[in-house]
């Protein structure tokens, strides 16, 4: 482990006092699901109000052209991106993924491979466009021995439209590290690769740098990011789908490109932007950002320190510490790989686990039968502690 990383073994619980005192009865283990927010980010959301109460109609002037481009300019340095350019906004990722598929001008149906580890955004969504005949869909088993030779292979076959796959999949926590191969296989043409990184952004250190010309990326503000709904993001690599059919006014802001009395497009990645929102959440994620930033919480150093959190609540189940936790099946234990920001817990009694530990003001959640414990940097040894204290009564 680095020094920097050792540096930011301790939990900083300082930089969230106003949420944690909101409820000082409350045990949050779900920093996965609903991230506490920082204090930084309730001068945020003030100076959003203020901005609207005060700039009124210019209030945009600033939205749009100070707001944003920083929200931007903070994904960039984050995944090491060549350019800000390349990221666009929308309140969430269902938008941004409707709107992409809404460019690909390859014939219907869309032939689509995926997972059947994906989260709902795409999954509910995707079921619809089957039904509907604007796609075909191939799903490959997430949780199957020898996954990423099954995805990888499937891919490579060059019988597919879109690809679509996580980075780390949100139920089980188990991490696709090869996801990135998939780049080779990216054309403007088709097929296109988006890779869903909602709970890889922020939480394992991810360089784009030399995939940024292929891939998408999708992500946002609502977990690692600690900045709330409302701005989710899109890294949308040029010359792939320069005319969304889903598009707003917003679109049209800028230098056009389009056909001679045609609906004209921004050549960036706000061709993919649709119209009028509510730029609170951008308020968050800039303010939220640059907190990281001066308090030097980098991805990989918050990572050691959850990772350290993580082995330790692990060896206390183990050790009975957590009663019938120690039963489950654990479908993530760290290893020497990039890590997710939760444990998943297999158990058959996940589900009544999550409401007895909620009727103790312990906060955790469940997919099906896999109990999930979130750890940030608002955590600590004594939450540790405390979780499998409580555990241990169920």
């Amino acid at each position: 482990m680095v020094a920097e990383d050792q540096a930011l073994m301790a939990a900083r619980k300082d930089l969230f006092s106003r949420a944690l005192a909101a409820a000082p009865g409350r045990l949050h283990m779900a920093a996965h699901s609903h991230h506490l927010w920082p204090d930084a980010t309730l001068a945020a959301q003030i100076e959003a109000w203020e901005d609207a109460a005060v700039l009124a109609d210019h209030k945009w002037d600033k939205a749009l052209g100070q707001v944003y481009p920083a929200a931007q300019a903070l994904v960039a340095r984050e995944l090491n991106l060549p350019s800000s350019d390349t990221i666009v906004f929308a309140p969430n990722t269902h938008l941004l993924l409707a709107t992409l598929v809404s460019a690909m001008t390859r014939p219907r149906p869309l032939r689509v491979l995926s997972t059947n580890g994906e989260f709902h955004s795409f999954r509910r969504q995707a079921q619809r466009w089957v039904e509907s005949g604007e796609i075909t869909l191939t799903l490959i088993d997430a949780e199957a021995p020898e996954f990423a030779e099954r995805f990888l292979a499937a891919a490579r076959t060059g019988e597919h439209d879109l690809i679509f796959v996580s980075h780390v999949f949100f139920k089980t926590g188990l991490v696709f590290d090869r996801v990135w191969e998939l780049a080779d296989r990216a054309r403007p043409d088709g097929p296109w690769v988006v890779v869903d990184g909602y709970h890889g952004f922020r939480a394992i250190p991810t360089d784009l740098s030399a995939l940024a010309d292929r891939l998408f990326y999708v992500s946002g503000g609502y977990k690692y990011a600690m900045a709330g709904e409302g701005c989710a993001f899109l890294h949308a690599p040029a010359g792939f789908g320069p005319r969304p059919v889903l598009t707003g006014w917003y679109a049209e802001f800028g230098d056009l490109e389009g056909p001679p009395g045609g609906v004209g497009y921004v050549t960036d990645a706000g061709r993919f932007l649709g119209a009028t929102f509510d730029p609170t959440g951008l308020y968050r994620f800039v303010a939220a950002g640059a907190m990281i930033e001066a308090e030097g919480l980098t991805t990989a150093g918050v990572a050691a320190h959850v990772r350290g959190l993580q082995v330790s609540l692990l060896d206390r189940i183990a050790a009975g510490q957590a009663g019938p936790l120690r039963e489950a099946v654990v479908l993530n234990p760290p290893g020497n790989g990039p890590q997710a920001r939760f444990i998943a817990l297999r158990h058959p009694q996940a589900n009544a686990w999550k409401h007895a530990l909620a009727d103790k003001g312990v906060v955790v959640d469940v997919r099906d039968d896999v109990l999930r414990v979130g750890l940030s940097v608002y955590h600590d040894e004594g939450d540790i502690a405390a979780f499998c204290g409580v555990c241990a009564g169920l």
